[in-house]
């Protein structure tokens, strides 16, 4: 019977095909004892166990290139860790060995004895990470019974499941899964964002699907209204094929605007930069025209490898990527790493119980001076291929600024003493992340010599809100009030210094808000290069002097609500 189900549009398009619906993940075992004599047998089952979710997820990383080597990554490297943690294995040895029960009665034992400690604790952010320690348990009970813990699908069908972790979309998408519903879930979550890389229909918040979806019931869905659609009629189908063929018409549009300016109808050009970590990034966003690289990412060279990166293979990761560019200015970023994320490397630490504001970016580099340096001098030879400037991540204070520049300023004299080729001059700027820095920054501009604010970081510490938590999915966003006067501020700082300032965060990739970024005085927006097309369309649409000059009734909205109902009225009429 047909049926309606409203959620959330969190990546867009169309898709049609059957259900394939996951239940929560649920460890339920009996309680199983095992004689003395099997006890060793046992333990040779669990790390058996142990070592094959080891190789399944080794396996599953040298898989990923690009976008989604960063993405999900991290969520790998921080599985592995789980995967080693002491009190994980240690104690389950202890359950089998001691309390003589089966490996798979221990691991669900386990599991509660941990979530208790995670579900007690004060900080959220540590309390989220329950769902990671679940991933974990699910990989090892798949393993101890011979089957394989990856999510299955099958070309054409539709996922339905409470949630979706950022490492599955990948593979589900290689298995043909057209697109995915979940019952909860935040647009602004890593999934969401990974999907819209991917460019992977997703409906999160759709509370009722797990209780009216059943396996093999077709579905229509779509990632942009949040509309599902169950056992769709002929008028559904209808509108559906309208939706798809549109949607073709929009993208043959968008092809033929490769080569087109980013400019607004009113004559102003728009500078658009690619987020990049890989040559075939830059290269994608060299054939779509993108004026350069906003964003190389580096950390992809520090993660998943058991020891740091030496200068060499460093300079030859980034000349790569400023010859690709033939010319076009790259902007390359220091180490944005936490020291909670680089185990294998000696860069851990044992005490970071928050480490989303701990020791990363260029306070570790700061720290390790060592590492910094070495990084800086990759750098510098590379410029010796083509233009290049710095980034510095999680800046706080001009203090922060300034050691940088003054190691920089030594490197680039004992490479250029070493007979290396360098650029005359290497440009650097600060990532605009921390509150504290859009604030004081009328106080070191002079140590910039430009701005780029990554507005993922800066909503989350502006508004207290973890943009992975579920339930704060209202919370974190990047339409409110305080964020765009921030932001504000911000831009008009560069302005007042003639320092170009770019947005690099998830809201530059957003068609939809470009009439609002434009509104507050950016000219310069740094995107993945899947949305360089999308965000081109959404400029020439776009009355510049309009809408700065309606900024003003923007500034003065006191909500969300009232900044979308600025949007809608504002939203950019096609080319």
């Amino acid at each position: 019977m047909r049926q309606v189900l409203s959620g959330i549009g969190a990546a867009r398009g169309n898709a049609l095909g059957r259900a394939r619906v996951r239940q929560p993940h649920a460890l339920d075992i009996d309680e199983t004892r095992i004689e003395a004599s099997q006890i060793e047998a046992e333990l040779e089952r669990f790390h058996a166990a142990v070592a094959a979710v080891r190789a399944e997820m080794h396996a599953l990383r040298e898989r990923l290139h690009g976008v989604l080597a960063h993405e999900l990554g991290e969520f790998l490297d921080l599985h592995a860790l789980l995967l080693d943690d002491p009190e994980l294995l240690s104690g389950i040895d202890d359950l089998i060995r001691v309390g003589r029960y089966s490996a798979d009665y221990a691991l669900r034992l386990q599991r509660d004895r941990l979530a208790a400690v995670f579900e007690g604790m004060d900080d959220a952010y540590l309390r989220s990470r329950i769902d990671d320690i679940d991933q974990v348990i699910g990989r090892l009970h798949a393993a101890l019974n011979r089957h394989t813990a990856e999510l299955q699908g099958a070309s054409g069908e539709i996922l339905v499941a409470d949630t979706v972790a950022p490492a599955e979309l990948a593979q589900l998408q290689a298995q043909g899964v057209v697109g995915v519903v979940t019952a909860s879930g935040s647009p602004l979550s890593h999934t969401a964002i990974l999907a819209r890389s991917l460019q992977l229909p997703l409906v999160v918040g759709a509370a009722q699907a797990l209780q009216k979806v059943n396996d093999g019931d077709v579905l229509v869905i779509d990632g942009s209204s949040g509309l599902v659609v169950l056992e769709p009629n002929a008028e559904d189908l209808r509108a559906h094929h309208r939706r798809v063929a549109e949607a073709r018409r929009e993208q043959r549009q968008r092809n033929r605007l490769r080569r087109e300016p980013a400019r607004t109808r009113d004559g102003v050009d728009i500078k658009l930069w690619a987020n990049a970590e890989t040559v075939a990034d830059v290269s994608t966003a060299h054939a779509l025209g993108a004026a350069g690289v906003g964003l190389y990412r580096t950390e992809f060279l520090f993660l998943g490898s058991r020891t740091l990166p030496d200068e060499e293979a460093q300079f030859r990761a980034y000349r790569e990527v400023v010859l690709a560019m033939t010319g076009r200015m790259v902007t390359i970023r220091t180490l944005d790493l936490g020291a909670d994320k680089a185990d294998g490397t000696g860069l851990a630490l044992r005490d970071e119980p928050n480490p989303a504001l701990g020791l990363r970016g260029v306070r570790l580099s700061l720290v390790r001076q060592d590492l910094l340096r070495t990084q800086l001098r990759a750098i510098a030879r590379a410029s010796g291929y083509g233009p290049v400037r710095v980034l510095v991540p999680m800046v706080s204070s001009g203090e922060e600024m300034r050691a940088v520049r003054r190691i920089l300023a030594e490197v680039l004299d004992a490479v250029r003493q070493e007979g290396h080729e360098t650029a005359a001059e290497l440009p650097v700027g600060a990532m605009i992340e921390v509150p504290a820095a859009a604030l004081a920054l009328p106080g070191f501009i002079d140590t910039c010599d430009f701005l780029s604010v990554g507005t993922n970081d800066l909503v989350q510490y502006l508004l207290a809100a973890d943009r992975t938590h579920e339930a704060l999915g209202e919370l974190y966003t990047p339409l409110h009030p305080a964020v765009l006067k921030v932001l504000r501020g911000v831009v008009r700082v560069g302005q007042t210094h003639g320092k170009p300032v770019t947005v690099c965060g998830e809201i530059a990739a957003d068609p939809a808000l470009v009439p609002l970024l434009l509104a507050l005085g950016l000219t310069e927006l740094s995107l993945h290069p899947a949305t360089l097309l999308d965000v081109r369309h959404a400029i020439r649409g776009c009355d510049l002097g309009q809408l700065r000059a309606q900024a003003s009734a923007l500034l003065r909205a006191r909500s969300r609500a009232g900044i979308e109902r600025w949007l809608a009225t504002r939203a950019a009429p096609a080319t």
